[in-house]
């Protein structure tokens, strides 16, 4: 029977920590854009948002691994339903299939302005290569997928950290200058208030990624290892998160007009570790886009016998598409909107949550 009810196995949680990290880490996280507009456009008040977002990763994504686990015999098993009812659960099903081909618009659009901006390379070619090879994942299939996100989520983590922490105690000066780029950063804040881009961030990354995370915690072989994946993922995920920040926030003025803010970062230290920075951030952008794939193919119903990959070719062109738009104009557009859309579903996930610990009690 293995770990079912024992220790975890070491391997299996890093494993899950790694996908669980690999889901969000895609070009808004890694290119710096996404924590440019969610976190560090609120000055010193982006701490908040970190310490809010540590709470919601830690809490949620137990919820939604743990659930899936608990359900992985049941082949019917609909995350939406089982927490907010039939016919907000199945509205919900149908939305997070169109919220997702946005994103891997955005995505998509993100390793063109990365390719775009290290090398040269015209944008439009850089996202076709990622659809390219994002559709060649999804071929695969699901479990060799996981291998390879999985051991693509450490690796981005190891090299944003790094040119966090070096960024950090090189220009740690320029923090009581932060104050001064407020002007700058304003135009990116997706909300007046930093307490509500807490909400929809954890909500934009919750309602996209419930599937994944679900359906990552189903192939655990025990409730530990996705409960304890699940919990090393979101704090080593919220700890890249405040260091990203505040490197970011150590260059605000000249941040906020950058479309890949990280890139800049690590080209500051070293030029070549710029060139082995911009290749990371493809790997995190592929890792991202390829679980958007997957949870979007899967989700689609076709009649009994077809196969799905011509649907999944049918998304790869509509997405890059749709990608061709301007990368940082898609986060600052489709991010909060899906955050928005996504408030629902986190509020009864958590209602769920806190009522099955009353329960327990």
């Amino acid at each position: 029977m293995g770990n079912i009810d024992g220790r975890c196995d070491k391997k299996a949680v890093m494993k899950y920590a790694g996908a669980f990290i690999a889901w969000v880490i895609g070009s808004g996280f890694a290119t710096g854009q996404e924590i440019l507009q969610f976190f560090t456009s609120y000055g010193y008040y982006s701490y908040g948002v970190v310490i809010l977002n540590l709470v919601g990763f830690l809490f949620l994504g137990h919820m939604l691994m743990t659930t899936g686990y608990a359900h992985k015999k049941d082949s019917g098993f609909n995350h939406f339903t089982y927490y907010c009812g039939k016919r907000a659960g199945t509205f919900y099903s149908w939305l997070v299939l169109g919220t997702l081909l946005l994103l891997i618009a955005v995505l998509v659009s993100g390793a063109g302005a990365a390719l775009s901006e290290y090398y040269g390379l015209n944008r439009y070619i850089g996202s076709l290569i990622m659809s390219a090879l994002v559709l060649g994942a999804y071929l695969v299939g699901f479990e060799r997928l996981i291998r390879i996100v999985s051991a693509i989520g450490p690796v981005i983590i190891v090299f944003t950290l790094f040119v966090g922490v070096v960024t950090v105690i090189r220009d740690f000066g320029n923090i009581t200058q932060a104050g001064e780029y407020g002007t700058a950063l304003a135009g990116l804040r997706p909300s007046p208030s930093w307490m509500v881009s807490s909400v929809l961030y954890l909500s934009l990354n919750f309602l996209s990624g419930s599937t994944y995370f679900t359906a990552l915690g189903m192939t655990a072989k025990s409730r530990k290892d996705a409960k304890w994946g699940a919990i090393w993922g979101a704090a080593t995920l919220v700890l890249s998160i405040a260091i990203m920040n505040t490197a970011i926030l150590l260059h605000g003025g000249t941040a906020a007009s950058l479309s890949v803010p990280t890139l800049y970062l690590a080209k500051e230290i070293s030029f070549v570790l710029g060139a082995v920075f911009s290749i990371v951030l493809v790997l995190g952008i592929f890792s991202s886009c390829s679980t958007m794939m997957w949870t979007v193919c899967n989700r689609i119903p076709l009649p009994p016998g077809t196969g799905r990959h011509g649907m999944a070719a049918a998304v790869t062109v509509f997405t890059y598409i749709l990608g061709m738009l301007p990368f940082a104009k898609l986060v600052n557009l489709f991010y909060p909107l899906v955050g928005y859309l996504g408030l629902v579903f986190v509020a009864c996930v958590l209602y769920r949550g806190i009522k099955g610990l009353f329960v327990l009690q």
